[in-house]
């Protein structure tokens, strides 16, 4: 029987309107961080926009804010029409979309205000967490309830990935989100050294996996079909893609951990998997581009398919430049280099822009009934980005394999050519000056984009209720065998097809973590390895607080390069007390793990009051507010207890006099800091953060190749 029904597309409108103002918002943030790094007097002079609170708020920006809002209108465009039905619920779909962009002005508002656990693509604190779990769970009924209401009988291969999307990325949020909460807006991540490593990478590597790439790869399935009027290329392609990428994808993320303290195990399970998955990423870019096959002049003609076609290439480009990064010879050289950015970048502004700005550009004249105001401009917000993306990227490589060479490079005498870190970046600044211009030119597109986009909705009227039909779900029945093989039943089956989506990526991420969990000789004592004083368990979550770890590495890697010039390598048993752990993932400055000692106390204070004094040219912005705020000892008795909870062997009752031992080193250092005509008062932030600072790296010592306590 003909059933007829209306597609919702206020909701598609809605989240196409949020797509296009967090981007511009989250990319505005992205070029004053990139022009912190040339020019540090764009850190604006105060606490709340330096780079190092910023920048987690221009990736979150990108990744949750406008990709997420441009997958959610792209998965509630296509679901619809793939499953001939309205959303499940009209109210769903509503709190779902309130609901998201509340979440983000929540972390536009914390971020720069320190608020962060610091953990990479997964700063924002714990309210905010749970927060997002419950909306997670608000946009599976609304699918999983329109799936199962479908008029389709088969789920077409975009729904596979939107399903794989939403089990994963629920797995991996709630996973890396154990914490034990202090108070509203702090808590400390319940792992802790190589275990939240392991887990936190786990969590990086697979947020992009699942939350950039798989909802991507459903709607390139979706749209470049509707787009080019050609069917997929190859079904059976498909299912291989779909099945292979998942499953492999799970077990790359130690590749993010190469030469680390990370057990070697765990690090080449990671590059075998990482190998691997050039096989299925390139099918799925395969597949996308010869469904274009024998359509290449409606692709000349037709900028919406240039856009298709440069972000499928740029995540063919990105998917098998990250295998070769995950190579041990290549990640010696590229880790904590620019060249990560370059990479990162690449799927960023290629993929993920470039398929949302294809889709915004087909999808807004078909809801508003109307044509796009202007193809001129839609053409020259395709060259401009592109041009974009190469300013960007080009500078980004030469700057990475420039960090790379001289960080490693020795005189024929053995010695470390360029011993002060500084050399290096004086030597990037012409190229990120390029980058920020290739941002600009990628920023203006969007511009662009932005107003086409407005004039076309005025030109239109919404179709807020689009009328549809089709026939009624009528019982299963397969007339001939095509219909009984293994995969075309479980397209039948959306509860089955979750069930073994979430086998299948359990698989990896068990193997992984388990081992490292449970046999602790994975992570071997330090017995001269202590817990942080109290001052020092305070100045470290100022430095969580100021996002210094955005900049700066704790992880000295087993090359001569690096213990020539930062001390002795790092171990794993060093880390046992840190929740969470702060090994970074870019060295923008030196390395810290071996800091404690190196200089003295005033030299930390003139550094950090105005690092030009200490090391002229210095990029790093001044921190003159941690001198005239009083430290919060109200939190050290919840600290101490928290840890204690944790694992860490504080003495029973120690919180009871926790703080007058806080004071007594603040005083030691203040009275230190005197003989130096420096007045500072013990009570400062600026004291605690010395303190931290000079104890990093100090619990151990080597002796004729030996580990020995400190005496």
């Amino acid at each position: 029987m003909l059933e007829k029904f209306n597609y919702d597309n206020k909701i598609v409108r809605n989240f196409a309107i949020a797509t296009v103002i967090w981007g511009l918002v989250g990319m505005l943030v992205g070029l004053l961080i990139a022009m912190q790094l040339f020019k540090p007097e764009m850190n604006l002079g105060n606490q709340y926009t330096t780079f190092g609170r910023i920048r987690p708020l221009h990736t979150n920006a990108v990744i949750f804010a406008f990709v997420g809002n441009g997958i959610f209108m792209g998965v509630y465009y296509s679901l619809q029409r793939l499953l001939k039905a309205r959303m499940f619920s009209d109210m769903l779909s509503s709190i779902h979309f309130w609901a998201w962009q509340l979440i983000i002005v929540s972390a536009a508002l914390t971020l720069p205000l320190g608020l962060t656990t610091s953990h990479e693509y997964a700063e924002l604190e714990w309210p905010i967490d749970i927060a997002i779990t419950l909306i997670w769970v608000v946009f599976g009924i609304n699918m999983f309830g329109t799936i199962i209401k479908r008029r389709e009988r088969h789920m077409y291969v975009a729904i596979w990935f939107y399903i794989a999307t939403f089990v994963t990325v629920a797995v991996l949020h709630i996973v890396n989100s154990f914490q034990l909460p202090i108070s509203a807006f702090k808590s400390y991540y319940i792992y802790a050294g190589v275990q939240d490593a392991l887990v936190q990478w786990w969590y990086g590597h697979n947020a992009v996996a699942f939350f950039l790439t798989t909802p991507y790869l459903g709607m390139m399935y979706y749209f470049l079909p509707k787009m080019a009027q050609r069917p997929v290329y190859s079904y059976k392609l498909s299912i291989l893609h779909f099945w292979s990428l998942i499953f492999i994808y799970i077990w790359a993320g130690p590749h993010h951990l190469l030469y680390s303290s990370l057990p070697d195990w765990a690090q080449s399970l990671g590059v075998a998997f990482s190998i691997m998955l050039i096989a299925p990423s390139w099918g799925g870019m395969i597949n996308g581009l010869l469904t274009l096959r024998g359509a290449w002049d409606k692709v000349r003609e037709d900028t919406n398919l240039k856009f298709m076609v440069v972000g499928i290439t740029a995540y063919g480009m990105s998917t098998f430049e990250g295998p070769m990064l995950s190579l041990k010879q290549v990640n010696a050289i590229a880790h904590f280099t620019d060249w990560i950015v370059a990479h990162v970048h690449v799927g960023a502004l290629g993929w993920n822009g470039f398929l949302t700005f294809a889709i915004l550009y087909w999808l807004i004249p078909r809801i508003y009934r109307t044509e796009i105001f202007s193809k001129k401009l839609v053409a020259f917000h395709f060259w401009i980005g592109t041009l974009g993306i190469l300013f960007y990227a080009i500078p980004m490589y030469l700057s990475g394999f420039t960090q790379g060479l001289m960080w490693k490079e020795f005189t024929p005498e053995g010695m470390l050519k360029y011993p002060n870190f500084l050399e290096t970046t004086l030597q990037l600044l012409p190229m990120h000056i390029f980058r920020a211009i290739g941002g600009t030119l990628y920023l203006t597109g969007v511009i662009v984009m932005a107003y086409n986009l407005i004039k076309t909705a005025k030109s239109g009227v919404l179709l807020a209720d689009e009328p549809a039909e089709a026939m009624a779900l009528e019982p299963a029945y397969a007339p001939n065998g095509s219909e009984k093989t293994w995969h075309r039943s479980l397209e039948r089956k959306p509860m089955y097809f979750l069930a073994l989506s979430l086998i299948v990526i359990l698989i990896g991420g068990m193997v992984e973590m388990m081992p490292t969990f449970m046999i602790s000789s994975n992570i071997p004592t330090i017995s001269s390895v202590k817990p942080y004083t109290p001052l020092e368990l305070q100045g470290r979550d100022l430095y969580i607080r100021e996002g210094c770890v955005n900049c700066h590495s704790q992880m000295v890697r087993p090359f001569r390069s690096e213990t020539e010039r930062y001390g002795e390598y790092s171990k794993a048993g060093e880390f046992v007390y840190d929740h969470p752990f702060l090994w970074g993932s870019k060295r923008t400055g030196p390395d810290l793990h071996r800091e404690g000692g190196k200089y003295s106390n005033t030299w930390q204070y003139n550094h950090l009051m105005d690092p030009t004094t200490m090391s002229p040219g210095s990029i790093m912005p001044p921190y003159s507010w941690l001198g005239k705020q009083t430290l919060d000892t109200t939190t050290t008795v919840a600290k101490i207890n928290a840890m204690r909870t944790l694992g860490v062997p504080y003495a029973p009752l120690y919180e009871q006099q926790a703080n007058a031992d806080l004071q007594q080193q603040a005083e030691l250092i203040s009275a230190n800091l005197v003989k130096d005509n420096i007045t500072v008062s013990s009570d400062k932030e600026i004291i605690a953060l010395i303190a931290y600072l000079q104890r990093l790296g100090t619990d151990i010592k080597v002796g004729n190749n030996a580990l020995q306590p400190l005496k």
